[in-house]
C-alpha cells in the first residue's frame, strides 16, 4: 500500500484491496463517528457541512481505538516505512497517537496548541523527539490540513524526521496536495468517498464537519 496520491483509497476500494482491519475501521467511522445534521454548520477551516464526524467519540471504546491503531500501523508498515514515535496536534492526535504506539510498540507524543507558559515552554508533550527520531505525524479529521501542517513545522524544528502523515478522515483532498508539496507521504484511512458524503468545498454548503 503506497502513499495517497490522487487515487489513494479510491483506487484500493475500486479493486477491493482494503485489508480486513481497514474495512473494520471504515465500519466504525460510518456507524459511530459520522452523523447527518438537520442544518449545515460552518467549519473552522471555512465552508459549510451537512455532516459531522466525531472521531473522538467514534474511537472512545478501546477496541475501536485498537483497530484504528492496527489499521494505521499496517498501512505505514506495508509502505516500507518505519517510525519511532507517533503524534500530532492536540486534541485530534491525542488518543490516536496512543493507539498507534500500542499497535506498533513505539512511543507517542502530542503537539500543544501553544507552548507551555512556564518552565521549559515546550511545544511537545510525551515522548522526547529530535534528531535521529523518525516520526509518524497523526491527526483525526482534516479539511485543509492546517493543523497537521503546523504540527509538521514544530516537529521538524526539533530535527526529527517526519517519515509520513496519517489521518483518519480526509474531507476534501486539500491536505494531499499540501503535504505532497512538503515531500511527506500521506495515508488517509478514509475519504469523503469512503463515507458516502460530499467533499468539503470551501465557501459552499457541502461536505463534512469534524
Amino acid at each position: 500500500m503506497g502513499a495517497y496520491s490522487g487515487d489513494g483509497i479510491r483506487g484500493e476500494r475500486a479493486v477491493g484491496l482494503l485489508s480486513p482491519v481497514r474495512e473494520q475501521l471504515l465500519g466504525i467511522l460510518r456507524s459511530k463517528a459520522l452523523r447527518a445534521l438537520d442544518q449545515p454548520v460552518r467549519l473552522s477551516a471555512g465552508g459549510w457541512s451537512s455532516h459531522f464526524i466525531d472521531a473522538k467519540k467514534g474511537l472512545a471504546a478501546w477496541r475501536d481505538l485498537r483497530i484504528a491503531g492496527q489499521a494505521i500501523f499496517e498501512a505505514v508498515e506495508n509502505a516500507g516505512l518505519r517510525f519511532d514515535a507517533a503524534g500530532g496536534p492536540t486534541l485530534g492526535a491525542d488518543a490516536l497517537a496512543v493507539g498507534i504506539a500500542a499497535a506498533s510498540d513505539t512511543s507517542w507524543f502530542v503537539v500543544r496548541k501553544e507552548p507551555k507558559g512556564h518552565g521549559t515552554k515546550q511545544w511537545i508533550e510525551g515522548a522526547r523527539i529530535g534528531p535521529a527520531v523518525r516520526v509518524l505525524l497523526v491527526d483525526d479529521v482534516v479539511t485543509t490540513g492546517g493543523s497537521i501542517l503546523k504540527a509538521l513545522d514544530i516537529v521538524e524544528e526539533t530535527g526529527a524526521e517526519v517519515v509520513a502523515a496519517v489521518t483518519l478522515v480526509d474531507r476534501s483532498g486539500l491536505a494531499t496536495v499540501r503535504l505532497a508539496d512538503r515531500g511527506v507521504p500521506y495515508f488517509p484511512m478514509a475519504t469523503y468517498e469512503n463515507l458516502g458524503i460530499e467533499p468539503v468545498t470551501l465557501g459552499s454548503v457541502a461536505g463534512t464537519a469534524g
